[in-house]
């Protein structure tokens, strides 16, 4: 199969052949249909989160299983999948208390002694997060796909996979957002737009979008925002104080950085819970004002926005059909394979909401 391969950090992707192993156990064979291009995979491209390489990139995918191994329950040949990065074991103490996505058992990858799933000239190539999504075809734990229904456009479908998973779930599971709280977002890519999606399906009362370009303003408030905040014009903790007479009940940070981190605890009301979706890089420091804890501030960080996601992502794909989640105005272009470093060069510049890379089961 064709794969695009990073062989050493801040290098551009290889399109390259690797031989896929067959399912084994309880592991499963998916043709790839499309997969987004999603910063959190540019992280671990420009070595900021290290990975041990050569590896294959890509986690936020959709396609339709070919086969199963012997012990598969949850899916069958056929069936149109979605993938997620929150593989789970089902039976350690996060499981077991309903946090799948806090799950690192290793029962969910291969051992050392095995042959591994993906290998070019007998030596073996790495999956990023147990999928490596940037590829013809994938091999995975049963427990890192989940089936939905077959009229589900597939390329849609990726998205789910992580982008609007986490920001479903960082309003409703996460912060757990209520009927009338005021929602700040920080970062209007596509897990920004997705966290507003999430807080106008909740009945947020009022939504603030901000960020330093025009263009991700007006696409937000097309996702639900009430009021947009520019970035670039000045100080936008004093602005979003001044829009709410006080602050908001709950703040999202997307992108990833120690100011907008801080900046998501300063906008916040009395009592109100900072989220800290964005990948900040290893070894920053994030700075709070210690006397703000009196007024009972909370801030937390959210992992794939805490989901259940064989529950939550077939909810999530009823919601789009039924019209209530937005999908379509996520994807800024589609491309095929060979493109994926342009889609990743587009991806740094922070002009569009995702890439998307199709493929013949598309």
């Amino acid at each position: 199969m064709k794969a695009a391969i990073l062989r050493q950090a801040g290098q551009p992707l290889s399109i390259e052949t690797l031989a896929i192993d067959k399912p084994k156990s309880r592991e499963v064979l998916i043709r790839t249909a499309a997969v987004g291009v999603c910063h959190s995979d540019l992280h671990f491209i420009d070595g900021t989160y290290p990975y041990p390489a050569p590896f294959v990139p890509g986690h936020e995918a959709a396609g339709i299983v070919e086969a199963v191994g012997p012990e598969v329950r949850t899916v069958k040949p056929g069936d149109h999948v979605i993938t997620c990065l929150s593989i789970f074991c089902g039976h350690c103490e996060h499981c077991l208390t309903g946090h799948l996505s806090r799950c690192v058992s290793p029962e969910t990858k291969r051992s050392k002694g095995d042959a591994p799933r993906l290998s070019q000239d007998e030596l073996p190539v790495q999956q990023l997060v147990g999928l490596g999504a940037f590829a013809e075809q994938m091999l995975v734990h049963e427990h890192g796909c989940v089936a939905i229904r077959r009229d589900m456009p597939l390329d849609r479908a990726a998205l789910i996979g992580c982008a609007v998973m986490t920001g479903y779930g960082a309003v409703t599971h996460t912060s757990n957002v209520r009927p009338g709280d005021t929602v700040a977002v920080i970062g209007c890519g596509g897990i920004g737009l997705s966290v507003i999606n999430a807080a106008l399906v909740a009945g947020a009362g009022r939504i603030i979008a901000i960020d330093r370009l025009a263009s991700k303003l007006a696409l937000a408030r097309s996702f639900g925002a009430t009021d947009t905040v520019d970035a670039s014009a000045g100080d936008p903790v004093a602005q979003v104080l001044e829009l709410t007479g006080g602050g908001v009940h709950h703040s999202f940070e997307a992108i990833g950085l120690k100011l907008t981190a801080e900046q998501a605890w300063g906008m916040l009301r009395r009592g109100g819970t900072a989220n800290v979706i964005g990948m900040i890089p290893p070894g920053v420091n994030i700075e709070l004002r210690g006397s703000d804890f009196l007024g009972e501030k909370r801030i937390q960080g959210s992992l794939m926005g805490s989901n259940r996601f064989p529950v939550d992502m077939p909810r999530l794909v009823d919601l789009y059909l039924q019209g209530r989640l937005q999908l379509d105005a996520l994807i800024s272009q589609r491309v095929a394979l060979a493109q994926v470093n342009e889609a990743l060069a587009e991806l740094k510049r922070g002009e569009l909401a995702r890439s998307v890379i199709v493929f013949d089961a598309a």
